[in-house]
């Protein structure tokens, strides 16, 4: 891999990662006319965590009181001897992990799909036409005004089935999150929030389980690594708040037509 590859993967992993295109099926176009087609995923982990980072730091305050939330939580049920959830952020953390239950079964039971589908351009050229399909679904709930909090554990679930569809690469991860999200009633502004915050155990858990499939020879930090983290990063950022903005402006049909049009030119040249 060059260092000119490896900037452009880490730009476009932290654009597609929150913009509703799919990072997956970004990498994995790219990757393949690159003619990369082995000793990356030590890679493509690290691509991942490093926009993982960012919404860690841009939603720490959230994060902060999570964690509170869930100390919280653990220190009720030894002293009072019950299980409760009653602030806001109590109830966000049980919801969190309802959401992230569904996506962590499809991702274990559909594993060895989902890796080959990686590498046939022809499903994700249909994956990314589905994702077009989600996002144009989406202006259809306009109206929706239901906060975080509100959403009870059946909403949550709903959301996560979602985000289990991104598994498949082609499927945007944030895209599929944030129409599940509206379809169950969240507001637009809470549907990007919960999506950025349901992305961490996502994308923190996913890391952990291509981590034990490493090789010691597949471990090299090196220079392009680290631009591309840069990379990745920087444009990670950008995109957040983008999204954010385009999402309370009920603008994602713009996602659809970039999708419909690069999922159907992949479809020709494949």
């Amino acid at each position: 891999m060059t260092l000119i590859q490896s900037v452009i993967l880490g730009i476009v992993q932290g654009i597609a990662e929150f913009l509703p295109v799919s990072s997956s099926g970004h990498l994995a176009i790219l990757q393949h006319y690159f003619g990369i087609s082995e000793g990356n995923l030590f890679y493509s982990i690290m691509l991942h965590l490093s926009t993982g980072l960012v919404v860690i730091i841009l939603f720490r305050k959230d994060i902060k009181e999570l964690i509170k939330a869930f100390f919280n939580v653990i220190i009720n049920i030894f002293r009072k001897r019950k299980l409760s959830f009653n602030s806001k952020y109590e109830k966000l953390m049980l919801l969190i992990i309802i959401s992230s239950i569904p996506t962590a079964l499809i991702g274990l039971l559909f594993e060895d799909y989902f890796e080959q589908a990686y590498t046939n351009l022809s499903s994700i050229g249909i994956a990314l036409i589905a994702t077009g399909m989600l996002l144009f679904i989406s202006d259809k709930f306009l109206n929706q005004n239901i906060k975080i909090e509100q959403a009870g554990l059946f909403r949550g679930a709903v959301v996560g089935l979602f985000q289990g569809l991104a598994i498949m690469p082609g499927i945007s991860r944030s895209g599929s999150t944030i129409v599940g999200s509206l379809l169950v009633g969240l507001n637009r502004k809470d549907a990007a929030r919960f999506s950025f915050l349901l992305s961490i155990p996502a994308i923190l858990g996913a890391a952990l389980l291509e981590m034990f499939k490493l090789n010691t020879s597949d471990v090299v930090i090196d220079i392009n690594l680290i631009i591309g983290m840069i990379a990745s990063f920087i444009f990670g950022i950008m995109s957040i708040k983008i999204l954010l903005r385009l999402i309370e402006k009920g603008k994602l049909i713009y996602f659809s037509i970039y999708v419909w049009i690069l999922g159907t030119i992949v479809l020709i040249l494949n």
